[in-house]
């Protein structure tokens, strides 16, 4: 038995064809110049653009750590950029012996309105949204709704009202008067409920009930672990609208022992042109204001990055 075998070229002669018509469908014309594409250029342009917008943002703070180095003098004799004679350690303890340490009481203020306000909110945040996304009442959407209204409504706009509420029970110049307001967030019910709906799948809950887990005992045990992104998140979003809370407690505070650290601060720079040396002070006293916050977004970057990507990917 013999096999008949036909040369590559005789049994496909349009192979050889394809390759040369390919290059000619894909070569510039006659005259003309293949163009790259300009990703340096566009690359150039971007991180400029980044180092304009860090630039920006970083320069207030880099002038407040070099004024907090400086003397009532030196700051309005030297140049704004330029270090002064090292009085940081000077300016810190005159900074917490001025009247007594009041700033002392204004940072632990702050600390009481921002960690406690902070917590409770983020937890009656969570606890919300996670019963509008596990559970079916009556009216559930609407009232969903009615919330989302309530993200519309500026803070400012309800201070006044809220200040009329809170006189006419006492509670006006009271720890009570600053704390109360910050614990509902209608934005921290939204982002609650779309956490919720990312990470806690219904069929955990269900073999939760079928092991005879309550209903309590389930949110505590085994939605709030699996929800701990989200908690962290909406916990920096209060922390931070509660430790620049500022028109709410002039509103409501009129005891310098009760202001927050913006409030004090605030206070005292009515009355620098009274009294020059409340300048450094004042100076800072606002970088030491800012390095909680500092703080509390490095410590917890990976939880923010987590959370931030909650339900992107399904």
């Amino acid at each position: 038995m013999s096999t008949h075998t036909t040369p590559r070229a005789a049994r496909t002669p349009q192979a050889a064809e394809i390759p040369a018509a390919r290059k000619r469908a894909y070569a510039p014309a006659r005259g003309q110049r293949a163009r790259r594409p300009r990703q340096f250029t566009s690359k150039a342009a971007v991180h400029a653009v980044l180092v304009v917008f860090a630039l920006y943002t970083l320069m207030p703070l880099t002038w407040l750590v070099i004024a907090s180095t400086k003397n009532y003098r030196d700051l309005f004799a030297t140049n704004p950029f330029a270090l002064g004679d090292l009085n940081l350690v000077a300016n810190l303890q005159a900074l917490f012996a001025y009247n007594d340490g009041i700033y002392a009481r204004w940072l632990g203020n702050t600390v009481l309105y921002t960690v406690v306000g902070s917590l409770l909110s983020t937890l009656i945040s969570v606890a919300c949204g996670y019963a509008f996304d596990k559970y079916r009442f009556r009216g559930k959407e609407k009232l969903f709704g009615l919330i989302l209204v309530g993200i519309l409504v500026p803070a400012t706009v309800t201070t006044l009202p809220l200040y009329l509420l809170f006189s006419e029970v006492g509670l006006t110049n009271t720890y009570w008067a600053v704390l109360v307001p910050s614990l509902v967030n209608p934005f921290g019910v939204y982002l609650a409920r779309v956490f919720s709906e990312g990470y806690v799948p219904g069929e955990v809950l269900e073999a939760a009930r079928m092991d005879g887990a309550g209903e309590l005992r389930t949110f505590r045990s085994v939605s709030l672990p699996m929800l701990a992104p989200g908690f962290m998140t909406i916990f920096l979003f209060s922390f931070t609208a509660s430790w620049n809370n500022f028109y709410g407690a002039l509103m409501m505070l009129s005891d310098e022992q009760l202001y927050p650290v913006n409030l004090g601060l605030y206070a005292w720079m009515k009355n620098v042109y009274q009294q020059p040396e409340l300048y450094p002070l004042v100076i800072i006293g606002a970088l030491v204001a800012v390095v909680p916050l500092i703080l509390a977004f490095l410590g917890l970057q990976r939880f923010w990055r987590s959370g931030l990507t909650a339900g992107a990917v399904k």
